[in-house]
């Protein structure tokens, strides 16, 4: 990639990453993903919100598939051992696809164990696992290749651990990954829409990867995003919402963010949580919605700056009552035929991941470094 992006190279790096990749490398997944009626999402932290984010337009096909995950008030059991039997009596080709960029997360190495114990236990021939990890050796990949498929998505690597003053170039912890799965995620999506072969996945990423770039530009260099960082560097709580898929990039944005705010003193919280405080002025609200009407988020702008808060939203559409009563937004316009994909989500997402990384050289440039063990300290004892 020639075009670079000021602050924010971390994101030109994760395009090189994925479009390393060749058709060889996606297409035992690709093809069981594509044949599935049901997918059964896994992992933890910002790797699920990734991987929820792209499902949930599977979920909105014109062909739609099942997607099920293990918080659903629904699913069909204590864990994936009591739900595997029920859930293969209602499809008939199901898939446990995990995200796990270190493959050794609790929650997910649980899920993936529970199904393999059935599998051995019934000889059940109606599932298969698949796997986005950066370590294909760790337990997750193990367990994955014995009854699936793994798809190694590049991660950072040991030669590119930052300093507190280089995050632009690599992103914060685990954000190579988990928006590399994102972007890879939303194109296999895009692609079993189109009932396309494996080989337009690679051809889709290398469509919207100079979109990403140039959208970021735009956002780093808005008047909108320094506004919000006034906001950020100073003492203030943050929150975040959104309905259904939106609530997903607010919840991944939130785990950064927090990161980093915990470390200065402040919090953050998602709109309508039940830990969620009343504002007081001065604090931000980050709102994602592609449509601008969604009526719960429109009513939390409007309180949020009637208690003397700021308002940041993240639309898709202008003109719209979300655009009109917020202080600050960042237009992602898109046009998308009825029955397929949209990428306002995953673009969403990329736009808000340069808050923590723009926030972090704002709090150098005045004295206050945040290394990276700061930054995992809270992750490891919050997550």
């Amino acid at each position: 990639m020639e075009h670079k992006i000021s602050g924010v190279e971390y994101i030109e790096l994760i395009s090189d990453n994925l479009l390393k990749m060749t058709k060889k490398d996606l297409l035992p997944l690709y093809e069981d993903l594509k044949a599935a009626d049901c997918i059964v999402c896994g992992g933890s932290g910002r790797s699920l919100h990734s991987l929820n984010i792209a499902m949930s337009q599977i979920a909105m096909m014109k062909d739609p598939k099942v997607i099920i995950t293990r918080e659903d008030v629904g699913f069909p059991g204590r864990g994936m051992y009591d739900a595997a039997s029920k859930i293969e009596k209602r499809h008939k080709k199901i898939v446990l696809l995990i995200n796990s960029g270190s493959g050794e997360s609790d929650d997910p190495i649980h899920l993936a164990e529970e199904l393999e114990k059935y599998l051995k236990e019934t000889g059940s021939t109606h599932f298969t696992m698949g796997l986005l990890t950066s370590n294909s050796n760790s337990s997750l990949a193990k367990i994955a290749q014995r009854h699936g498929h793994v798809i190694t998505v590049a991660g950072r690597t040991k030669q590119q651990i930052p300093s507190s003053d280089a995050y632009s170039e690599t992103g914060i912890m685990g954000d190579l990954f988990e928006l590399g799965s994102l972007f890879l995620l939303q194109m296999i999506t895009e692609a079993i829409a189109e009932d396309s072969p494996v080989d337009r996945v690679l051809e889709l990423v290398a469509e919207e990867a100079p979109v990403l770039r140039e959208l970021t530009e735009k956002a780093i260099h808005s008047k909108s995003i320094h506004a919000a960082l006034n906001i950020l560097e100073r003492r203030s709580d943050i929150f975040l919402g959104g309905r259904g898929t939106a609530e997903e990039v607010a919840k991944m944005t939130a785990v950064r963010l927090f990161h980093i705010k915990k470390s200065l003193g402040d919090d953050v919280y998602i709109a309508r949580g039940v830990n969620t405080p009343h504002p007081r002025a001065g604090d931000l609200e980050i709102l994602v919605s592609y449509s601008g009407r969604t009526k719960p988020v429109v009513g939390w702008c409007n309180r949020f700056k009637g208690l003397g808060g700021t308002v940041l939203s993240i639309i898709g559409r202008d003109g719209t009552n979300l655009d009109i009563h917020s202080d600050l937004k960042i237009l992602l316009e898109e046009t998308v035929e009825p029955g397929k994909p949209r990428r306002f989500y995953m673009r969403a997402a990329y736009v808000l991941s340069c808050l923590p990384i723009l926030l972090t050289a704002r709090l150098r440039e005045k004295g206050l470094l945040l290394p990276e063990y700061i930054l995992k300290w809270y992750h490891s004892v919050i997550e």
